[in-house]
């Protein structure tokens, strides 16, 4: 099980319950530090206590969980991404997992590729292992099976910037055309006498000389159209049935706000329904505006 250990390897050994066997333990690590050599590269530790540990982020190249004692560590997703933080890249996981009858040993393998590693192959049935019957007789009816995972050549989180933009192509180089002096254009080439211009009498007819009648131009208040609304209270229906020009007189603000709207305007202001306008702007209303009794009498 450890013939996978290379000379100045760093290996975990990662442990739950050794039973009734706890000598297997130094044995174990005795093997393997002979395989890595004579510097100190061999770290035990148990599962319950691994998360305290202090390792670095990919500190080992080879991993070994629950391959010593019993077989009662669960090789979760949480727990193997906790071990891939400790793998270094292109580093070696290999765990013993008990899988009951009614589980499927390939959910295992399914496990690791989400934890971050990749399965280097399908999971082993283990006939015999030193802790097969301690196993079952704590966990029941299980069976031993072991994995192997491999953790890609970078580390787990790592981020690329991926391009899938097209080279831009070279734009193609256009000769500068000559300029001699034959083929430059100059306004001194120019003879005044060929060049035509508009009279600008003729652009203008009479009728457009012509002052339009002012009848012409009133406009309903409400609708801004010559003809007067359904519900006309500007006095442009009254105008047009009377046949006359409305009297127009110069009306002089009593309270001074007349010009910013109805909402500043009292009740009997004469400038009721008229949009805002300018302060000392000259407003012409007719008399049917100026005489609110007009109004009532209309209404």
């Amino acid at each position: 099980m450890f013939s996978s250990v290379k000379p100045s390897n760093r290996v975990l050994l990662i442990w739950s319950d050794l039973g009734s066997a706890p000598d297997q333990l130094q044995a174990a690590v005795g093997d393997i530090q002979a395989a890595v050599g004579a510097a100190p590269k061999v770290c035990v530790e148990n599962v319950e206590r691994l998360s305290m540990s202090g390792h670095k982020a990919s500190s080992f190249d080879q991993v070994f969980s629950g391959c010593l004692g019993l077989a009662t560590i669960n090789h979760d997703l949480d727990f193997l991404a906790q071990i891939a933080k400790f793998v270094a890249p292109g580093g070696q996981v290999t765990m013993v997992q008990a899988v009951s009858g009614d589980q499927s040993p390939d959910s295992l393998k399914s496990t690791v590729v989400l934890s971050g590693l990749t399965s280097s192959s399908s999971p082993t049935l283990l006939t015999s292992f030193p802790g097969l019957e301690a196993t079952v007789a704590k966990l029941g009816p299980v069976q031993l099976y072991m994995h192997s995972a491999v953790k890609p050549q970078h580390e787990v989180g790592a981020s690329r910037l991926l391009s899938f933009a097209k080279p831009a192509a070279a734009a193609p180089v256009v000769p500068a055309p000559k300029t001699n002096g034959a083929s430059v254009w100059t306004l001194e080439d120019m003879d005044d006498d060929t060049v035509e211009l508009v009279d600008d009498q003729t652009l203008l007819a009479e009728e457009d000389l012509a002052k339009p009648d002012p009848a012409s131009l009133r406009v309903c208040g409400t609708t801004g159209k010559k003809k007067a609304c359904k519900d006309c209270s500007c006095g442009l229906r009254e105008e047009l049935s009377a046949g006359k020009e409305p009297t127009t007189k110069s009306v002089t603000s009593s309270c001074g706000s007349c010009f910013l709207g109805d909402a500043f305007r009292c009740g009997s202001c004469p400038y009721l329904g008229m949009p805002a306008f300018k302060p000392g702007e000259k407003i012409t209303l007719s008399d049917r505006q100026l005489n609110p009794d007009l109004r009532e009498v209309a209404a």
